[in-house]
């Protein structure tokens, strides 16, 4: 049944994303290239739209066979409508930095009721129990995700591919820890985002858009909150799995900000940015940052989920290398201004 059922995704998220992009070549809703693009044709855009309808479709479905838990499909849900719908209209035309921060601050703290707020942190010494704090925490923690993919969808495949295999390395741990709805649920997004790859492979043929990166960025962020209610999937062990993301965001706003710019300024100056101006290529820095996950943090994920008390330590070893290459590739400093040939995110 799960098999068939993410065949059917994925065949579905394909599909819809080419009828989106046919459209939008008709409608000329097209990503304009400029002095901040890393593409250099104009490209469809909203594509994202694709795999928020597919997987949307199969949460409900889910739902109606009692496969899920009613809280966390409405979770999904609501929050992912939210994200979705005010990344369609900034896709649009574009909101203010306020408008998307209130309605994604709205979107996690509906998220994170629905759930019933954070689950206990594992520290390894001790397990930390967040009180009244921790619904605080999470909605910033949701907030930041959100924005996270958003900031890392720059290049062709990155943010898509990404996704894939957060979804599918998550929820297959997730299975095996015994909590099967989630692993479930993070399965058909994978499934989702698979159909959309197809056709946002470098040399993407369309963008995903603030619809589809703001949706991302909230489904990878509350799976993992909720998810780390097993005894063996920490919130660690999902940082290790998003870990360039993570990273590279970081490196890149602390930098800036500390510079004097504004954080919410749109800019090309992430490490990811930079190594493609480098190597001139969104499939190379793309292709690498798949490799990254599959052989180093993979492996660090699976360790961590066998063994949960050293899943802090784990984390650590994982992301310190990755932090000093964000360094190295100068993250968040303006220093590179070269142009590429490749086609955009």
């Amino acid at each position: 049944m799960t098999t068939m059922l993410l065949a059917a995704v994925l065949i579905s998220a394909a599909g819809l994303t080419g009828i989106i992009r046919a459209v939008a070549l008709k409608r000329q809703l097209l990503d304009i290239p400029n002095h901040r693009s890393s593409h250099q044709r104009p490209t469809p855009k909203g594509g994202g739209l694709a795999f928020v309808i597919t997987f949307l479709m199969a949460l409900t479905g889910l739902v109606l066979t009692h496969a899920i838990p009613l809280s966390i499909y409405l979770a999904l849900m609501a929050g992912g409508l939210i994200t979705a719908v005010v990344g369609y209209v900034d896709d649009l035309r574009e909101l203010s930095p306020k408008i998307r921060i209130i309605s994604h601050v709205g979107a996690a703290a509906i998220g994170l009721l629905c759930i019933g707020g954070m689950p206990p942190l594992n520290l390894g010494f001790t397990v930390w129990h967040w009180g009244w704090i921790g619904h605080a925490v999470g909605v910033l923690g949701l907030v930041w995700t959100i924005n996270l993919y958003n900031f890392m969808d720059g290049i062709d495949g990155i943010a898509a591919s990404e996704a894939v295999f957060a979804s599918v390395a998550g929820g297959a741990l997730l299975i095996a820890a015994g909590t099967a709805d989630l692993g479930t649920i993070s399965l058909v997004l994978a499934a989702a985002c698979a159909g959309f790859l197809i056709w946002n492979w470098p040399p993407a043929k369309i963008f995903m858009g603030d619809t589809g990166s703001g949706f991302l960025g909230y489904m990878l962020g509350l799976l993992a909150i909720a998810g780390s209610g097993s005894s063996r999937m920490t919130l660690w062990l999902w940082g290790l799995l998003l870990g360039v993301f993570i990273v590279d965001t970081l490196v890149t706003l602390v930098t800036r900000v500390r510079a004097g710019r504004k954080w919410s300024q749109a800019h090309r100056s992430h490490a990811y940015q930079h190594l493609t101006i480098r190597w001139g290529s969104h499939l190379k820095v793309t292709l690498a940052v798949n490799l990254i996950n599959v052989l180093w943090l993979l492996p660090l994920a699976v360790a961590a989920w066998q063994w949960p008390p050293g899943s802090l330590v784990l984390a650590a070893a994982g992301l310190v290398p990755l932090l000093i290459t964000a360094v190295v590739l100068k993250a968040g400093q303006e220093s590179f201004s070269s142009t590429i040939s490749s086609s955009g995110s």
